[in-house]
């Protein structure tokens, strides 16, 4: 049986020269389904739970290609790949909605730290305390996924020496997220940020991962991973999704697979030492993504991120198969045999090309890119 999946997509827009532009207002306002983010160069659409993957994929490009349809109405306008402010401006606050306090805390406490693109995964899982089992494996797993999706090795027409600027960026908030024990842990633990106020609201928890539901903290039925950079290539996208779902179910059916169990790393507090190397690792992989060295949460052992997901997809592998869906695991192995987007960005810098021409060219490739696929794949499957 799969696990229900949606995402949040958030995405820039601006010209076809690369220029993010502020546009978010009049999106929001004639496009259904679109909602704004506090900087007005962002724009973030949902996409329904669905446990298909064939209708998932239409249901990140159908989107985007009315936005794209109705952008070119507004003028020379389409979406920027990447999730950061490639080519800039990131000095300056672009209000979508001035009259929002939240807001006005955001923009005064983060200023343009988190004006980024990215892309939030749920998994649906119902049973609560196995979910927060699951954010525990996840928790100390997701710099592998990070690692796969980087895409922002440049911020105002800089190279930033990082694979995913977006990460070293953005303010993790509360500073110190635990590895929770249980619902109720969750639960208590959340209650007394509001009251330290380290979180003015329930949603205001930016760590890589999250339980999540539509009362929290009391009523939780999926789990959010929010560490991955911008994925526009579908393709790519279910693939780290299908890494997800693989790993979700691999625990959900065996309780040992926790870290506060399985773990032997021995030096006093186990908790602590693993949100240490989960801290480190997130890090590393926001520096070097698939080239950096990591320590395995199993053994403190060291290991590059690359040959960790290899060992980790081929674990996988026949978990996807069984459940049916093995054929959009393997697109992972493409990305650690090509590199991420930040790595086959860096490499065209190195060969001479300018950001802007590298923006630019991967405007008009994911463009292509995401027509090819919505012709030859989702019309098929409306027919079916």
């Amino acid at each position: 049986m799969l696990l229900s999946k949606g995402f949040e997509v958030e995405v820039y827009t601006g010209t076809n020269k690369g220029e993010v532009v502020g546009l978010s207002s009049q999106i929001v306002k004639d496009l259904h389904g679109f909602v704004r983010e506090p900087d007005s160069r962002n724009v973030e659409y949902t996409t329904a739970p669905l446990c298909n993957y064939d209708r998932l994929l239409c249901a990140l490009l159908r989107p985007r290609r009315d936005l794209r349809q109705y952008l070119q109405t507004l003028g020379d306008y389409t979406i920027i790949p990447g999730s950061t402010l490639s080519l800039g401006n990131s000095s300056k606050f672009f209000r979508s909605d001035p009259d929002n306090h939240y807001h006005d805390y955001i923009e005064q406490t983060y200023h343009t730290k988190i004006v980024t693109a990215s892309i939030h995964i749920n998994i649906g899982i119902e049973d609560t305390e196995k979910l927060i089992q699951a954010y525990r494996l996840i928790r100390v797993e997701a710099p592998l996924l990070l690692a796969l999706s980087a895409s922002s090795p440049f911020l105002d027409n800089q190279v930033t020496g990082n694979h995913s600027t977006r990460w070293r960026l953005f303010p993790h908030t509360p500073q110190d997220v635990p590895l929770f024990h249980s619902h109720n842990h969750y639960i208590e633990w959340t209650k007394q940020q509001l009251v330290l106020g380290t979180m003015q609201n329930v949603r205001h928890l930016w760590c890589s991962v999250r339980p999540n539901g539509d009362n929290r903290p009391y009523s939780l039925n999926r789990l959010e991973l929010r560490i991955c950079d911008l994925v526009l290539n579908p393709i790519h996208l279910l693939a780290i999704t299908a890494i997800l779902e693989a790993r979700i179910a691999q625990i959900l059916n065996d309780d040992t697979l926790d870290p506060l169990q399985q773990s032997t790393i021995d030096r006093g507090d186990l908790e602590q030492e693993l949100l240490r190397i989960t801290k480190y690792n997130e890090q590393a992989v926001s520096e070097k993504s698939l080239t950096a060295l990591l320590y395995r949460w199993q053994d403190g052992s060291q290991i590059i991120a690359k040959d960790w997901l290899e060992e980790l997809i081929s674990e996988l592998y026949p978990i996807a198969k069984a459940r049916g869906f093995a054929c959009f695991l393997t697109p992972a192995y493409k990305i650690l045999e090509e590199g991420n987007q930040a790595q086959k960005w860096l490499q065209q810098y190195e060969q001479g090309l300018s950001i802007e021409e590298i923006i630019q060219s991967s405007i008009e490739s994911v463009k292509q890119e995401e027509k090819d696929l919505e012709d030859k794949l989702c019309e098929q499957i409306l027919i079916a």
